[in-house]
């Protein structure tokens, strides 16, 4: 088979240089808003789209997709987003995408079954913590078969520590300190150098009347964190319970030391009043 002339082959290397960097500057168009400041911000989105759809009504690709469908949503057409996203292939950022569409069209709980599909944990806990303001069961019961997702999964042990610690802060609202508790525990279990988690633990023992398993707890936290206020504060909490007046305004004095912003500070104060 005879080799091409060279002046075809630098032709059509060059068609392909020019195409690909058309989508180079069509892809900075449509996502400069991430980086308001950069230079690719200066390209005209308008340009972007033309080429993306051109591009798809060529080779349609899943990209390609979902740049002209988060463009349609952004610009308030959750139809024509919609009508993108089917054309996606099936995985998390085509469910990711039509969560948001859903979610741009009032259908809530549509768009929690699309954020569960892709494992979306920072918008299922947002979902989920919004759900619990009004529905605190279903609430939990969304967080419980989330997690056993997560899990099955494989997904980073601090988000599933993180989907414990929301279904036991949902439990101590609901006044249930010992499930609280459990709950809060597994969490600590799964990150045992998290300070959130070891208040979180200690706080429901605490609201659980659980005076010994606190106690532990806040010492914990110390030893983990030398500058945790809220555990000074907590062990003052505890020593009023105990009538230890003393005690308390020498925790609260600790407190105020090491972290006089600590959230728990203003009620041992009212405490010890």
């Amino acid at each position: 088979m005879p080799l091409l002339p060279r002046a075809i082959v630098g032709a059509v290397v060059l068609c392909v240089a020019i195409a690909l960097a058309l989508i180079q500057f069509a892809s900075d168009a449509l996502y400069a808003r991430a980086a308001p400041h950069a230079p690719v911000a200066h390209i005209p989105v308008g340009f972007g789209v033309r080429v993306y759809r051109a591009l798809d009504a060529i080779a349609p690709q899943g990209f390609v997709e979902d740049a002209l469908g988060m463009n349609a949503l952004e610009q308030g057409d959750a139809a024509a987003a919609q009508r993108y996203a089917l054309r996606m292939p099936p995985g998390p950022r085509r469910d990711e995408l039509l969560a948001q569409i859903a979610q741009a069209q009032g259908q809530d709980a549509l768009a929690r079954q699309y954020y569960f599909a892709a494992a979306d944990v920072e918008a299922m806990q947002r979902e989920i913590m919004a759900l619990a303001q009004t529905d605190q069961p279903a609430a939990l019961k969304l967080e419980s078969a989330f997690r056993e997702r997560l899990i099955a999964l494989g997904t980073h042990p601090d988000a599933v520590a993180q989907s414990y610690a929301i279904s036991g802060g949902i439990e101590g609202w609901r006044h249930h300190y010992a499930a609280a508790f459990a709950l809060n525990e597994r969490a600590l279990a799964l990150a045992p150098l998290n300070v959130g988690y070891v208040l979180l633990a200690a706080n429901s023992a605490y609201d659980g009347h659980d005076d010994a398993t606190a106690r532990r707890l806040f010492r914990r936290g110390i030893v983990i964190d030398p500058r945790c206020g809220n555990c000074y504060a907590g062990l003052g909490l505890l020593a009023i319970r105990e009538g230890n007046r003393a005690q308390a305004q020498a925790d609260l004095a600790r407190a105020l030391t090491v972290d006089p912003h600590a959230q728990e500070i203003a009620a041992l104060e009212r405490a010890v009043r």
